[in-house]
This record gives structure tokens, C-alpha cells and sequence, in this order.
């Protein structure tokens, strides 16, 4: 990466591990693939003092299980943000599940990163909107009398795309769960937006049409670790594809079973 560190704004610069850490290599989730070529990454300190992340919008993708959501996770906890959504001024915790990754990393940030963050983690913000609207004098009371995809829209619109708000980091794991297909298209522009005005955005998506947002790096996760490829070269979007092409040659053989 060319950006010179003393004018570096990125939030993530790199992700490195810490050297107590104690890792069980053989055990969940340092035996994900794609976890396990990460953490190695991290702990050598190459190429970029760990793992590096680019400016912009990364998107992380892969099949269930592939370690994008851990990843993400991790990656959320060690940026001091809440492992079950929210922003720096907080979120709910209710019974803790994530994994130990968040405590083996650490954050490796840009000289100039601003310190603002969020981190959108899709099937727990029912019970993040319950901490916004127990807040006193909260303007947040809105986001549980709304559908699913409107309250996300709402968090896009009031929390990740806002003057008020600029967040320097934004953490979205798989907000495509909510999102109508015109839905998808308004993230996609505001995602666009929110990388023209120097956020960095790091999200897990199973959405072929999410991660078709131009100029955006792709890490594609799966038994092989982690490879970054193009929109095009994405099994997600090659199975997608062909799916929409013929749905009988898939549902002949399902059906049938």
C-alpha cells in the first residue's frame, strides 16, 4: 500500500496479533482456513506490519462457515467496538457467544484515523435498537415500529451515512439479510458515498449484488483461506448466474430428492 503512514487516515490500517497470545491452532476458530491465513498473516507482521486492509469498501465473501462473519467479528471486538453491534458510545451485550479472536488481535491504525466506528451486525440489532430506546431523551425510539429492511435503512440513513454521524469505520456483517433488491441498489450508492468522504468499510455479504460495487476489493474466504478476486471471478456470482439462467437444472435435482 502506497499511503504514506504520517498521512494515513485509515481507521484498520493493519491487523496484527499479540504476541501472548495463546492460540490453539487446531481448535475454533484459528482452524477456519480462512481464519488460520489470517492469523498468520497477522502474527508474521508482513507484508504491512500484519494483515493489511484497504481504504474504501472491502468486502469479505464466502460460503456459511467460511469464517467471514468470525472474521468480521473479530475484527469489530479488537477495534474496541461492541461484538454485538453498535458504535463506540456502545451497544447491548446479552449472552456473550463470540468467538476468542477479538482478543488475539490488535489494531494497527493510520496516523490521521479518526476514532468514530460502527459495527452493524445483522441478527442482533433487534436487541440494539432496545438499548437506543432505553437511552434518556433517545431519538432512536422509531427503529422497532419499522419493518426489518426499513430500520435498516433507517441505520444507513441516521447512524452510517450522516453529517452527524461520520464514522470513520463501518463493520457490516451481512446487512443484505434485511434488504429488498431496491434496497440493496440505495446501500450499494450510499456504501459509494460513504468511501468518497473517507470512511472504511469492511463487509461480509453473501450478495452478488451488494459486492458488485466498482472500485471495491473483494477477499473471497473459503477452504483455501483467503484470496482477494474480482466481481467476475466470484463462485457467488457464477452460481447465482446459473441459477437464474436454468433454476430447472438445479431444482431437478432437489426436487427429485
Amino acid at each position: 500500500m502506497a499511503t504514506d503512514w504520517m498521512y494515513d487516515a485509515r481507521p484498520i490500517r493493519a491487523i496484527g496479533v499479540f504476541e501472548d497470545a495463546v492460540i490453539d491452532e487446531k481448535t475454533w476458530p484459528a482452524g477456519i482456513p480462512s481464519v488460520a491465513q489470517f492469523l498468520r498473516v497477522a502474527a508474521s507482521g508482513a507484508p504491512f506490519d500484519g494483515y493489511e486492509f484497504s481504504a474504501g469498501v472491502t468486502f469479505l465473501v464466502g460460503e456459511n462457515g467460511s469464517g467471514k462473519s468470525t472474521l468480521l467479528e473479530g475484527i469489530a471486538e479488537a477495534a474496541g467496538l461492541p461484538a454485538e453491534g453498535g458504535s463506540h458510545s456502545g451497544g447491548v451485550t446479552t449472552r456473550p457467544s463470540e468467538s476468542p479472536l477479538g482478543q488475539w488481535l490488535k489494531v494497527i491504525r493510520g496516523k490521521m484515523a479518526g476514532r468514530g466506528g460502527f459495527f452493524l451486525r445483522a441478527e442482533t440489532m433487534h436487541s440494539y435498537y432496545t438499548w437506543l430506546e432505553s437511552l434518556p431523551n433517545s431519538p432512536d425510539t422509531h427503529l422497532h415500529g419499522m419493518s426489518h429492511g426499513e430500520s435498516f435503512n433507517a441505520l444507513l440513513d441516521e447512524k452510517l451515512n450522516h453529517a452527524r454521524y461520520v464514522t470513520g469505520l463501518a463493520l457490516l456483517d451481512e446487512p443484505e439479510a434485511a434488504l429488498s433488491f431496491e434496497s440493496t441498489l440505495r446501500w450499494i450508492a450510499n456504501l459509494d458515498a460513504m468511501r468518497a468522504r473517507g470512511t472504511q468499510v469492511i463487509c461480509a455479504t453473501h450478495s452478488p449484488i451488494l459486492c458488485s460495487l466498482p472500485g471495491a476489493t473483494i477477499l473471497e474466504l473459503g477452504e483455501w483461506g483467503i484470496r482477494e478476486s474480482t466481481w467476475e471471478d466470484l463462485e457467488l456470482v457464477r452460481h447465482h448466474r446459473a441459477y437464474l439462467e436454468a433454476p430447472q437444472r438445479y431444482l431437478r435435482h432437489l426436487l427429485e430428492q
